[in-house]
Parts: structure tokens; sequence; C-alpha cells
């Protein structure tokens, strides 16, 4: 297949949803890395940036006023609160890339994927992304030290009801060697890619082909 033939598709919108601890940052910036045609979508929070977050970059951070705001003017494709904050993707960057036939990356929870469906149907690809136990769970959660123990009681009570919804996506895979997760996570896009409905370049060429042009 030709550059051109393979750039003439409308982009895809790709989930990747998981309880805290379960790998799926390690498998995004992976992603990212060998794959610069997908952007990743940027989630605007009202919860303050953490050390070395960037403004725009890592986050939208604004007030939760300004978040009202936003959902009354149906700025974003989804929204949720997580804990004591709110997060949502705005929906104009996100169209935008789409339409010049760009994969989109979007780090949510199974509400935003509901919600990220009925908006978009089949623009929408769901990856949800399990640990081998909750006991390696706990365990990565630890030894990131970058929580107390307080919090990670909290996410690992949560984690049992985010992994209730695990047969609500499309994929799942069981992220127990990194990068086994990661061939997984990219056969499973590169399928989604090559599907017939998103190759709509193909009716054309079939019919020069038939008509012997």
């Amino acid at each position: 297949m030709s550059q051109t033939r393979g750039q003439d598709r409308r982009g895809i919108m790709i989930v990747l949803s998981s309880p805290s601890g379960a790998g799926k940052t390690t498998l995004t910036r992976r992603l990212l890395a060998d794959n610069p045609d997908i952007a990743m979508s940027v989630s605007a929070t009202t919860r303050p940036p953490r050390p070395g977050e960037v403004d725009g970059q890592d986050y939208y951070f604004i007030n939760k006023d300004r978040f009202a705001e936003m959902i009354e003017d149906d700025a974003f494709l989804e929204h949720a609160r997580v804990f004591d904050n709110y997060y949502g993707t705005p929906s104009e960057p996100v169209i935008d890339a789409l339409e010049q036939g760009r994969d989109v990356l979007f780090d949510i929870d199974w509400q935003g994927a509901q919600q990220l469906s009925l908006a978009a149907g089949d623009d929408v690809v769901k990856i949800f992304i399990l640990p081998p136990s909750l006991r390696e769970l706990e365990k990565r959660l630890k030894s990131r030290a970058q929580d107390s123990d307080e919090t990670i009681a909290k996410r690992m009570s949560k984690s049992e009801s985010e992994i209730s919804h695990w047969a609500e996506y499309d994929y799942v895979i069981v992220n127990e060697d990194i990068e086994d997760a990661q061939i997984k996570l990219q056969t499973m896009i590169d399928a989604e890619r090559m599907k017939l409905k998103r190759q709509p370049w193909t009716a054309s060429f079939a019919k020069a082909l038939v008509d012997g042009t």
C-alpha cells in the first residue's frame, strides 16, 4: 500500500484504561515513542500540578469554576470526577486531529470511555490493561513511592470496581510482562487501523481494478 493510500483515512481514538499501577503509563510512553503519528489527548483537570508537570503538556490545569463553565458550553468529549478532582477531554483539538487522519490516545477511566463511546461511536477503540494479580498491583503501587499508604489503600479499594468494567472494552491485555504487553498493544492498534471501514480509499481503488482503469 502506498503512503498516500495509507493516509487516506480518518483517525481513531485509542482509549487505554486500567486500575492505577497496572502499567498503563509505561505502555503509553512506549506507544507514543514508537508511533510519532499518534497524538496524546491532553485532559483538563482541577487537581494541582505534580512536580515536573507542565500546563498544556501534561494537563490543562484549571479551577472548578472554569471546569463547570466548559461543561455548560459542551466543550468536553467526556468528563468525570476521580476522587476529589475532575477530569475532562476538550473536544476541539481531538476532532481536528481525527480529521487530519491522526490517531489520538486517551488515558481515561471506564466512565470516560463510556462517554467517549456515546459521543464518537466507531471512531473509538477501547483497550483495558489488567494486572496479573491484585497482590502484584499493590506491590507496583508501593514501589512507585509516589503516594501515601492512605492513598494506596484508596487506589486498591477503587481498583476492584474499575476492573469489573473490563468486558465493556474491545480488547484486554494482562500486563504480566511489559515487553509482551507492548507487542500486543501495537498489534491491536495496527489491526484497527487496517479495518475496511477505516480505509475509504479502497472503494475507488477496487472499482478502478474492476473497470480495468
